[in-house]
């Protein structure tokens, strides 16, 4: 993800959902809340940001799980991997669990999110921690940091 011309693909856990994403995420994240701890079995959950015109997504029709409300999550018909979330206050973004792609040790997490809800025993080297979700406000100059950090 060096560019935005750079082609990173990637997949459910089975392979039968297939990820292809141009260029580099607006902005990578860890989520420490509740739901996303039992949603990945794990301590945190991590995503990747994109445009949503910048992502195709093949093979099997992924189904909605997790949330069924604002907030949809993603998942593969198949072997159920948690795959990405579209959030309809966010407009034409996807959000898209940074692990299905191939090239996760490029996706370092830039904030985290719901640190009030962080097990105590975790650490992850971010540049901005959010007791719960950052304001809307607060996205612009995000996206404009991230995207000044990660060139």
């Amino acid at each position: 993800m060096t560019d935005e011309n750079s082609i990173t693909h990637g997949a459910c856990r089975c392979g039968q959902v297939r990820l292809k994403v141009q260029g580099k995420p607006l902005m990578t994240m860890a989520c420490h809340c509740k739901g996303c701890q039992r949603m990945t079995a794990s301590a945190f959950s991590l995503s990747a940001l994109f445009p949503e015109a910048s992502v195709e997504i093949t093979g099997l029709d992924p189904v909605i799980g997790g949330m069924h409300g604002e907030l949809k999550h993603n998942f593969c018909p198949h072997c159920l991997s948690w795959i990405f979330t579209r959030a309809d206050m966010l407009g034409p973004l996807i959000n898209i669990r940074s692990s299905m792609l191939d090239h996760t040790a490029e996706i370092a997490p830039f904030i985290e999110t719901c640190a009030a809800e962080k097990l105590p025993w975790v650490t992850v080297p971010v540049r901005h921690s959010y007791e719960q979700f950052p304001p809307m406000e607060a996205f612009p100059a995000l996206l404009a940091e991230f995207a000044e950090t990660s060139r």
